[in-house]
């Protein structure tokens, strides 16, 4: 997992979770929030591909969701926005 806010990278043992109050060793910022959330989606519905998640009014804050899955992709970029912005580097013209 890669912290949303810094990119600092963020190990996790098997079965250890992120807790509520836990915060970046970097930059100091929230870890459970939903950009570091497997689940966070912008193009879904609530910004979240969980159905049965409660509405989260601040995505970068600590949030006491149950389903947080520790998980974001670098930079805290959905999936769709990090291969777009590969698909375009690829294309680039070269001066």
């Amino acid at each position: 997992m890669e912290c949303f806010a810094c990119g600092a990278p963020l190990e996790l043992r098997s079965a250890e979770r992120v807790g509520f109050r836990d915060t970046c060793a970097r930059c100091g910022r929230d870890l459970h929030v939903c950009r570091n959330c497997t689940h966070h989606d912008r193009s879904a519905y609530n910004e979240c591909r969980e159905p049965n998640a409660e509405r989260v009014g601040d995505r970068e804050r600590a949030n006491r969701c149950d389903y947080f899955v520790p998980g974001a992709r670098p930079g805290g970029r959905p999936a769709a926005e990090g291969a777009r912005a590969s698909l375009d580097s690829l294309f680039k013209k070269k001066p």
